[in-house]
């Protein structure tokens, strides 16, 4: 179970990242693109990547 939340919270960093910089405008080419509303949505999806990674790590030291 702790194997999936780290996957699951690796992809939602890197889609949250992907989406971040596609609402910046950095990654440019997708309808995303310079819109604000996928800037906010991906720092959403990271900080709750970083969150489940946090969770799922931590949790695994303390049964340990």
């Amino acid at each position: 179970m702790k194997i999936a939340l780290n996957i699951v919270g690796a992809v939602l960093v890197f889609v949250g990242s992907v989406w971040v910089l596609q609402g910046l405008n950095v990654l440019p080419g997708s309808f995303m693109s310079g819109q604000t509303q996928w800037a906010v949505r991906g720092g959403i999806a990271v900080i709750a990547g970083i969150a489940l990674l946090l969770w799922a790590n931590l949790k695994r030291q303390r049964a340990a």
